[in-house]
């Protein structure tokens, strides 16, 4: 464990209890609890969180912990499951609100493609088996029962809105190392943020592998994968899957730091009574921003030969034709069952069908022309994507 902090008896507790709770021990590599510290601290520190924002925040560590010792005791019994190979993965990055969810659902559609879905990103083992994966009680639970943010925030799915039957981020499963902005957004907890984009991403990482070869064990296929978290951690990433592609999607970012906002208050929002709005506004901006110098500074090392760049707009505009441009930028199959049931899922997935996300930047403290002069070398390089 680094640093200097004192061991938390909140999380000695907390460790102790869920380890009993399934009768596992083994966490696996300690270093998840450098991010739990840190999260719980800066929650504490910051968050302002009412009684239920802390029965969510105790729960939502509870459960990822849980999965964590299943997946490593898993792991321990089966051990030719870390052998298995992930071959070409496709990842889509991009900052948040830029079509990364929508291209990830669309690329779902086609047969070929293995995407993690949230009930097994959330409850990994067993991991599930071709046969059974559409009748998982598992899925069907998920499918049946309004997840928690649906119950207490109804709204939010106009704004952002993952089905069950549809992908999750990659995200999820690196909460389980406590190292993913899907914390950041639940809870108001900037300290924290600084220190996940600054740490070490190497075991988060090697983490995620872990839990896709336990997924793929009984259900495999090409993975297609997706968070914008992983714009921070390229190197990290490329470290566990040497041979990753990267779809990279693109949209003003001046809209783009507004509709984050937006999502970061309301989400945080539903835990607290505070109002976070300016330090909201004053916080994420600078992150979508530290997300764009790290890929740009990535693929100045490393070249663009990996990399496919996708306007927002045309994902918009012609959805089955920005996927087909893009397989055959990788030389990826597309054949008539690959058009026809990609065209069927753009059809069925309108845009706003929950309604439309409205926020402004003023309300933010934003102002576009300060947005634009700190992305200057992103809006030089990428200005015809927009």
């Amino acid at each position: 464990m680094s640093g200097a902090r004192e061991p938390d008896e909140q999380i000695d507790r907390m460790l102790v209890e869920v380890s009993d709770a399934i009768g596992l021990d083994d966490y696996g590599h300690p270093s998840f609890r450098d991010g739990l510290e840190q999260l719980i601290a800066s929650a504490r520190s910051g968050a302002q969180l009412t009684p239920l924002g802390e029965a969510v925040l105790d729960s939502t560590c509870r459960a990822a912990l849980t999965n964590r010792l299943r997946v490593t005791d898993w792991c321990r019994r089966h051990p030719d499951v870390e052998h298995g190979v992930i071959k070409n993965p496709l990842f889509i990055l991009g900052l948040p609100r830029t079509g990364t969810t929508a291209l990830s659902h669309l690329l779902a559609a086609d047969r070929n493609n293995r995407s993690l879905l949230g009930w097994e990103a959330s409850e990994s083992i067993p991991p599930p088996t071709r046969e059974t994966y559409s009748t998982d009680p598992r899925f069907e639970r998920a499918k049946n029962e309004p997840s928690g943010i649906e119950v207490l925030n109804p709204d939010f799915k106009a704004i952002h809105y993952d089905p069950p039957d549809m992908p999750i981020e990659c995200s999820v499963i690196m909460a389980q190392h406590f190292q993913s902005a899907t914390l950041s957004v639940l809870f108001h907890v900037e300290a924290y943020n600084a220190w996940m984009i600054a740490a070490d991403a190497t075991h988060t990482y090697r983490y995620h592998k872990q839990v896709l070869q336990v997924l793929q064990s009984q259900c495999p296929g090409r993975w297609q994968l997706k968070t914008p978290v992983h714009c921070w951690f390229l190197d990290a990433l490329v470290a566990a899957y040497p041979d990753a592609r990267f779809v990279m999607t693109h949209r003003d970012p001046v809209r783009v730091a507004g509709s984050v906002c937006s999502l970061a208050r309301s989400l945080s929002g539903t835990f607290t009574e505070a109002d976070h709005t300016a330090s909201i506004g004053a916080h994420w901006p600078e992150l979508i921003a530290t997300m764009l110098d790290r890929v740009d500074e990535f693929r100045g090392r490393n070249g663009d030969d990996r990399f496919y760049d996708m306007r927002y707009a045309d994902l918009v505009g012609d959805p089955v034709g920005a996927v087909h441009a893009l397989y055959d930028h990788f030389g990826m199959t597309w054949d008539a069952q690959t058009d026809r049931s990609l065209r069927d899922h753009a059809r069925v997935h309108q845009q706003n069908r929950f309604g439309a996300h409205t926020y402004s930047l003023e309300e933010f403290g934003l102002e576009p022309g300060a947005i634009r002069a700190r992305l200057s070398n992103y809006l030089d390089r990428f200005g015809d994507y927009l």
